[in-house]
């Protein structure tokens, strides 16, 4: 490992274990506003649980997405409960359900990290000095890293070599139908009515793996897309009435038109790194004269396909870090907080009330407006998010994120999970894309749909690993073939990693 990776991952580890022994001694002492107003041991179980759920649901797509073109009869027996997990995500247009489920699941258990470890206002532990505090609790730099170390880098890294062993087990099935029955509730189904638009505009139609609905099975979906909308339309009012009347965890002393205007750009900047994504991905595909030709697409390639083409994944990792940090910062922004001289927000019974006080109508109203609306529309029109200066301005601010080495302990936390779990690469199992096509059991890139109306995006966080790492794949030329099958899917090959 050369000095500068090493000095990169000890720092980072460092700070990553300073940050969650300080968070879970602020729960302890009842510095935080779940352990102060309820008990610090409701406090540990929700920011526990929700950590760990959380490196989950990251894995969980990596793996399922992954595994997608792959016959599921190559692993039936040695992996039964991927198997399990598979032969409903390959079903239909299973996987694009899962996503959509996934991503509401991501901002919620980000907001219940919010929850269950934002420190008081006036929090204070081990006799730090303010501008420590400041930094890590009152900005949420602790809780961040901590979310982004632990509950995605780390997972991601493992999922996207070690598929098949991340999601053998009950946690992974679970997971996954818990992400197909938010689906299933009709909570998100707006987005659908926003995957309908895009695909119009982009005269594309939407492309499904499943025959037509049934006249019943129409008049369900657009209920739900009826009730979606009705209740995107209330979490709005209720989080307008909150922010303009004072009624949020926001900075005190903060006007509410400025508290306004911090949410609408925050949501914002989440929606521009979340199509960003799908973007670059989309793009990738593309030759570099079909990238368009205005000023900031072409500097914006440029940059992000220089040199060997780590760039991509160096963005994803600080663009994971960004919207994380966006994520909290919303989360304060739109959670309510009622005091006891101020009334219930549209006269709401105490019941009612509390649930506003969880933040959720936040984290739906994030989902869709900030996250998975962009995501459709960078799928359909991924030259006009080049051809954007923001972007181009984003993506310099998550190459910088990135290369200060402040997520690299995400890659010492990889190694010492896989080392514990035992996680082997899914070609010892199942062999090489040659391998499988020579036993007849060759992929079906079709099954993966990508393009406009579709949310897929393929973490490739090995090609940004630390050295070791990039040495294997230059020496075992399975490993390489093995990310080469995931990266012809958006046409970003590892060969020169």
């Amino acid at each position: 490992m050369d000095p500068l990776t090493l000095f990169k991952s000890v720092y980072s580890t460092l700070l990553l274990i300073f940050s969650l022994v300080t968070v879970l001694a602020l729960i302890g002492y009842e510095q935080t506003n779940l352990s102060a107003n309820v008990h610090p041991a409701l406090a540990y179980v929700l920011f526990i649980g929700a950590i760990s759920w959380l490196t989950m649901v990251e894995g969980g797509q990596a793996s399922l997405v992954g595994l997608q073109p792959i016959n599921t009869e190559l692993y039936k027996d040695s992996h039964p409960k991927a198997y399990k997990s598979t032969i409903i995500s390959t079903k239909g247009d299973n996987l694009d359900r899962y996503l959509l489920g996934r991503q509401f699941m991501v901002v919620l258990i980000v907001f219940t990290v919010n929850i269950s470890a934002a420190p008081k206002a006036d929090a204070e532990i081990w006799g730090f000095p303010d501008w420590i505090i400041d930094i890590f609790y009152g900005f949420g730099a602790a809780m961040i890293l901590i979310t982004c170390m632990i509950g995605q880098l780390n997972s991601q890294v493992n999922a996207s070599l070690c598929m098949l062993d991340y999601i053998d087990n009950y946690f992974a099935l679970f997971t996954l139908w818990v992400a197909n029955a938010i689906e299933f509730s009709g909570l998100l189904h707006a987005s659908y009515f926003v995957q309908i638009i895009v695909c119009q505009l982009a005269g594309s139609p939407v492309v499904s793996n499943e025959p037509p609905r049934s006249a019943g099975a129409n008049i369900f979906f657009w209920g739900r897309i009826l009730f979606s909308l009705v209740a995107l339309s209330f979490c709005v009012a209720v989080t307008m009435v909150a922010l303009f009347t004072d009624r949020t965890t926001v900075w005190e002393g903060l006007p509410p038109i400025v508290a306004l205007l911090i949410f609408m750009l925050l949501v914002c900047i989440v929606g521009m790194l979340e199509g960003m994504q799908i973007a670059f991905f989309a793009v990738a595909k593309l030759k570099a004269s079909e990238r368009g030709d205005s000023f900031f697409a072409m500097k914006t390639c440029e940059l992000l396909y220089f040199g060997d083409g780590n760039n991509l994944p160096g963005f994803m990792v600080g663009r994971q870090l960004c919207v994380v940090s966006c994520m909290f910062f919303v989360a304060r922004v739109t959670s309510v907080s009622i005091r006891d001289d101020q009334e219930n927000i549209f006269g709401a019974p105490e019941w009612l009330q509390g649930f506003y006080n969880t933040g959720l109508l936040g984290a739906l109203m994030l989902t869709i407006l900030g996250s998975i609306s962009w995501q459709l529309v960078a799928s359909a029109f991924p030259l006009a998010f080049l051809a954007n200066p923001v972007t181009y301005i984003l993506l310099r601010w998550c190459l910088f994120l990135e290369a200060t080495g402040i997520c690299q302990g995400a890659w010492v936390l990889a190694a010492i999970h896989k080392k514990i779990a035992n996680f082997q690469r899914d070609e010892v199992y199942i062999g090489t894309a040659e391998e499988r096509e020579k036993q007849a059991m060759g992929d079906d890139s079709d099954k993966l749909a990508l393009g406009a109306g579709h949310l897929v995006k393929l973490p490739n966080f090995a090609d940004n690993a630390p050295q070791p790492l990039q040495k294997l794949v230059k020496q075992d030329k399975a490993v390489q073939n093995f990310l080469n099958e995931i990266a012809q899917k958006v046409g970003n090959k590892t060969d020169d990693v």
